[in-house]
């Protein structure tokens, strides 16, 4: 069935808004690490209360994945995404008046806890824009604006006018959100198959659609568990290399700008990398696509660690990225494609709350391990075998959608 015009401008202006409020959240997640140097020389932190920090943030982001996911099914994608904006433009706004380090972990987990409620709509708004054979090219593309926000806050680290300055940053990324809700309330429209769903829903009153049944019925549960593993192991080395960069190449005897350099070189390649790699699963397929992509990692994360000099370490970033953050817009695209309509919101919600575990421990992790004299070059290399394992996972997750034993759209056919 051919789709009209209007229907594929519409599906482009939602891709488009949600495209913008992905570069949004991405400048916002990014403005701690670009910050921290500055923010600890303000308040006195020492390097493993500086993980605290970037951790606190993503602890907000798991309970605001699963709650922003199973509200996006109850009560629409677009009312729970402008809901989840205003609340990280506010509090990252809130950030620029925090006094100590209570008051920074305060702002920071509801920043997160906003951020992680719009991601499983933008995922689910873009996944359900698109015409199937284009599912993967359309989270792709929304994704890609993450990185690219993120370069954006390097750019603004590197131009600030001082080392004490580091309040604009959060300035950006609370006023910028603030400003897209009236765009998003006039032109951005509801997924028409939530609306379709929603309605089959009310005239067959329908109930089976908790989250247990959501996560675990009609064969998914192999394939929930496949997915959520692999959503943990990368997750734990891209916020790893998201929140640390910076202070690791500073260790390097590289200066300011230079670290800065080489974060913007990093999340360049991930905007790259988001819509080339997605684009490449609709054309070539899961198993080659995902399986490029985890060895492109290995290869990324090897030459990172082994860099010396400010070119090496940049083309080193610019391959973590590449491969680090356009793999994740892959895994984003799977689970927007194994959870039926009706439940994806909640699927794809709770896939990337349990991801979210590894955007708190990466941090963490690595803050005490830096702490304790372990060198970057050391975690970076040791991240590969969490790879591995990201890796077989999601090959499993492929393997079980390939023979149809995950999609339960047999009473439910997935069109509008």
């Amino acid at each position: 069935m051919k789709t009209s015009t209007p229907a594929r401008a519409s599906g482009a202006l939602t891709i488009g808004l949600c495209l913008v409020v992905a570069l949004l959240e991405g400048l916002d997640l990014q403005s701690t690490g670009v910050a921290a140097p500055r923010m600890a020389r303000e308040f006195h932190l020492a390097v493993a209360q500086m993980g605290w920090a970037f951790s606190i943030g993503a602890l907000g982001l798991l309970p605001g994945a699963a709650i922003g996911g199973r509200l996006a099914d109850k009560l629409g994608r677009k009312r729970v995404l402008m809901l989840s904006i205003a609340l990280f433009g506010i509090f990252s706004i809130a950030t620029t008046q925090v006094w100590d380090l209570n008051s920074l972990l305060a702002a920071r987990f509801m920043t997160g806890l906003g951020l992680g409620a719009a991601m499983p709509n933008l995922i689910a708004l873009c996944s359900e824009a698109a015409q199937p054979h284009q599912r993967s090219t359309a989270v792709g593309a929304m994704y890609c604006g993450m990185p690219f926000g993120a370069a954006l806050a390097a750019l603004i680290g590197i131009v600030s006018p001082g080392d004490e300055s580091w309040r604009h940053i959060f300035y950006v990324g609370g006023i910028g959100p603030l400003l897209i809700l009236p765009l998003l309330v006039v032109y951005l429209k509801e997924s028409a198959h939530f609306v379709l769903a929603k309605s089959r829903e009310m005239t067959h009153r329908e109930s089976r659609s908790g989250v247990a049944h959501a996560l675990w019925a009609e064969g998914r549960a192999g394939t929930t568990l496949g997915l959520w593993t692999s959503y943990l192991g990368t997750l734990i080395v891209l916020y790893f290399l998201m929140n640390w960069l910076p202070s690791m190449v500073l260790s390097r005897g590289l200066t300011r700008v230079q670290a800065s350099v080489v974060q913007m070189m990093f999340n360049i390649g991930g905007g790259i990398g988001a819509i080339v790699i997605a684009n490449m699963m609709d054309r070539i397929g899961r198993r080659f696509t995902v399986t490029g992509m985890y060895v492109g990692i290995a290869v990324a994360l090897a030459v990172l660690a082994s860099a010396t000099g400010s070119v090496s370490t940049a083309f080193g970033g610019l391959l973590a990225g590449l491969f680090l953050v356009g793999g994740q817009s892959v895994l984003y695209a799977l689970a927007s494609t194994i959870y039926p309509v009706q439940v994806r919101g909640t699927g794809v919600g709770a896939a990337v709350a349990v991801g979210r575990f590894g955007s708190i421990l990466g941090p963490l992790i690595a803050g005490q391990l830096l702490a304790t004299g372990q060198s970057a070059s050391v975690l970076v290399i040791a991240s590969i075998p969490l790879i591995v394992i990201a890796a077989i996972a999601a090959l499993l997750v492929i393997a079980r959608f390939s023979r149809g034993q995950t999609i339960a759209t047999a009473h439910q056919p997935d069109h509008a």
